[in-house]
């Protein structure tokens, strides 16, 4: 097929931006036989597109948003992939006047859940559909077939899913797309998916560090480690890149890659989104917290300098520590360790869309968002099939470690997981995420919290009030700390 540059209704959907990401979608869709109307603002950008791949496909390119609305059939659809925020309010409202009753806009970015809910609101009562679709998998996923949580109504999905289905990633014969939900829950779970993707990074990261500096291992003995992981039930593609990034070797100084890259992470914001919705919905995602502070504190680059000259107190050496434990036991401790803490991270993620699902009433269905994840996104990895079983066993699951599988998952590890927190602490050497998945889970399992002072101290200085365990759910009591000491029933 050859493109063409006179536009024509003939164009089953366009792509406006065509950057790496929507250029990579645009010939995803031509690739799967579908014909792609194309609009950039910069045309030769578009162009470029068409000279270097229009063999793959059917393109129509168009020089004005005019011309793109017109090649597309009807009902139009049309993909957009520019900056999250004003650039995507800016091209809405230059399309949206071009569009007729029933015509469907994509926001294929990393938008705000909240942005999407208004941006679905306004185009509806303009009579248009606007679907907000996270798009995990990077340019690759892009071209090969991603991951694609869809919001939006179920009348929109019925004109896009089956075109959305059919260029994601196909695993056992199913795609990894389906409708998440009306407005904003498209969006929201690719948030709470890039905020487990923080934290499986940072658990990663915590591993890796504790080979280096309590072993003294090599970048690639560690990228070794890391293949024969990849093995086992810690499969995924995180894991995979691990042990490529690790084997990476600097051409200009001959050492390892990962050892002249600067120590300080960087971020995009949707982590920071999902710890800002986890505290408004009241979910305690620790291990997404920690992921996205511990990135916070590898870039303040200043105070880590000025503070190198902190002491660390007496600490024994690694092989005091160690003691009888082998290399090879610790590194199994580590393994137990990465996956007790990676459960923990995924269960805290489920947790986090069941409230959001609830306080927003998207009905999402938690078993279809771990099998939609198990190919083409970045957190894809073989216990997802897992979780969908765990949700399809019971779908009201009060929380993922409760799972059989998960709950004897964590079991097995635990005494090993205690051992590696335990063995970081004594030298010194950082592993927050570890650390912090293991007290939630010993504070999830605790019959009793020091909660219950809390409580008598917020009654103390602020009247706060509180329950008391021999009396029924929702009565409320306080004490006259200031007049005798007398509580009373409120």
């Amino acid at each position: 097929m050859t493109s063409s540059n006179t536009p024509a209704a003939t164009a089953d959907i366009g792509v406006i931006g065509l950057a790496v990401m929507g250029s990579n979608l645009a010939r995803n869709l031509a690739r799967n036989g579908y014909t792609v109307a194309l609009y950039n603002r910069t045309h030769t950008r578009t162009e470029a597109l068409v000279s270097a791949h229009g063999t793959e496909g059917a393109f129509v390119p168009a020089e004005s948003l005019a011309d793109f609305v017109t090649a597309l059939e009807r009902p139009r659809r049309v993909l957009i992939m520019v900056q999250a925020g004003a650039a995507t309010d800016a091209v809405i409202d230059e399309v949206a006047p071009l569009l007729d009753d029933g015509d469907i806009v994509i926001d294929g970015g990393n938008a705000q859940f909240a942005d999407t809910i208004v941006r679905e609101r306004r185009l509806r009562e303009r009579g248009l559909h606007f679907v907000g679709a996270g798009v995990s998998g990077g340019e690759v996923g892009a071209l090969e077939g991603p991951s694609i949580m869809p919001g939006g109504s179920a009348e929109s999905y019925a004109a896009l899913g089956p075109l959305l289905e059919k260029i994601a990633a196909q695993v056992d014969g199913e795609p990894c797309c389906t409708h998440i939900g009306p407005d904003g829950a498209g969006h929201f779970v690719k948030m709470v998916h890039n905020g487990i993707e923080y934290a499986d990074m940072q658990l990663i990261a915590e591993a890796y560090d504790l080979m280096r500096r309590v072993l003294g291992y090599t970048a690639p003995q560690i990228a070794a480690v890391f293949r024969e992981w990849n093995r086992g039930e810690l499969e995924s593609y995180l894991i995979e890149i691990t042990a490529e990034v690790l084997d990476k070797v600097d051409p200009v100084t001959g050492k390892a890659l990962v050892d002249v890259i600067v120590d300080a992470a960087e971020q995009k914001g949707t982590g920071r989104w999902t710890v800002q919705s986890a505290l408004d919905l009241g979910v305690p995602v620790t291990g997404i917290a920690e992921a996205v502070f511990s990135r916070a504190l590898s870039g303040s680059r200043e105070q880590r300098a000025a503070a190198r000259g902190l002491t660390g107190g007496d600490l024994p050496s690694a092989a005091e520590v160690l003691g009888e434990r082998t290399a090879d036991e610790f590194v199994e401790d580590i393994r137990l360790a990465l996956y007790g803490s990676k459960v923990v991270a995924y269960s805290q993620g489920f947790d986090q869309i069941a409230a959001g699902s609830a306080e927003h009433g998207w009905d999402v269905d938690r078993g279809a968002l771990a099998k939609i994840w198990r190919g083409g996104c970045i957190i894809r990895a073989r216990f997802l099939n897992r979780i969908s079983a765990a949700y399809a066993e019971d779908p009201a699951l009060p929380a993922l470690l409760l799972a059989p599988y998960f709950r004897d998952a964590v079991a097995d590890a635990l005494d090993a997981w205690r051992r590696v927190v335990t063995t970081a602490v004594r030298l010194g050497v950082p592993a927050p995420g570890f650390a912090t998945a293991l007290a939630y889970y010993d504070g999830l399992r605790a019959e009793r919290l020091p909660a219950a002072l809390t409580q008598g101290q917020r009654d103390y200085f602020g009247a706060h009030t509180y329950e008391r365990i021999d009396a029924p759910a929702g009565n409320k009591f306080h004490v006259l700390w200031s007049e005798g000491g007398e509580e009373v029933a409120i």
